[in-house]
């Protein structure tokens, strides 16, 4: 018995490999073709919940390209959880070591751009900020001021033009991308996550608020990276996106 068990989940991956010996079904018969088929289910419906979960990778590739790099992905990464909210984790790092990194470098930023939607849109809710709190603070207090984020929020960095690339793929007549590096904030401010791209400097801000550096310390980390960075645009996209859940003044207890 125990051979079997440890030869059935690596047979129901690999195709190549032969049935467990001793596997029967329900009226003792040996289980092959049944095994087979259900097998193929397996498979073809772990491919499925890849493309679903990633549909900019897979317009990106093309359905042969794609149905090939996820059936050898799925071979290799059986699901670890019986939620499939969360298979797929390791997809970006097995396309950045895949012969599609040759031509397509950027795929494994975009499979990561599309995990970080999928984590925001399961994340825990949390109460947004109200707006007017902000205009409350004395002007000479804000450099002293922390924020709390909410878990829906997601900073995704890449040396390519990220936000460009995915629109390209998903929303038709979108323009090509231009050759330039492109962050992407995720605020989620309903239901549904939103992707927007930061100008120079916006990651380091956002990461610096994430980190939970004040105000004015996140506004000095991005000014070192872009020396006319201004913050009150970010500010306003984590208003919008609901991204503040909460603040405190450093310089009291």
């Amino acid at each position: 018995m125990t051979g079997l068990i440890d030869d059935f989940l690596p047979a129901l991956m690999d195709p190549a490999r032969p049935v467990p010996a001793g596997l029967q079904d329900g009226q003792g018969r040996p289980a092959g073709r049944r095994f087979n088929v259900y097998r193929n289910n397996v498979t073809t419906s772990l491919i499925a919940a890849l493309e679903q979960g990633f549909p900019a990778v897979a317009r990106l590739l093309g359905a042969q390209n794609f149905a090939g790099l996820a059936r050898a992905f799925v071979q290799a990464n059986p699901p670890a959880s019986r939620l499939m909210m969360h298979y797929g984790a390791g997809f970006p790092e097995f396309l950045e070591h895949t012969a599609a990194r040759a031509q397509m470098g950027y795929l494994g930023d975009v499979a990561r751009l599309e995990l970080a939607l999928r984590r925001s849109y399961h994340a825990t809710d949390a109460a947004p900020l109200d707006p007017a709190t902000l205009g409350d603070i004395p002007p000479a207090r804000l450099d002293a001021t922390t924020f709390t984020l909410a878990p829906a929020v997601e900073l995704i960095r890449s040396p390519w033009p990220l936000h460009a690339i995915w629109t390209y793929a998903l929303v038709p007549d979108s323009p090509k991308p231009a050759p330039q590096a492109q962050d992407v904030l995720i605020t989620r401010p309903g239901f549904d996550p939103v992707a927007q791209p930061l100008p120079p400097g916006g990651a380091t801000f956002v990461a610096a608020l994430i980190a939970g550096a004040s105000l004015g310390a996140a506004h000095d980390a991005a000014l070192a990276e872009a020396a006319d960075f201004d913050p009150t645009t970010i500010l306003g996209l984590l208003i919008a996106g609901g991204a503040l859940t909460g603040l405190k003044d450093e310089t009291t207890p």
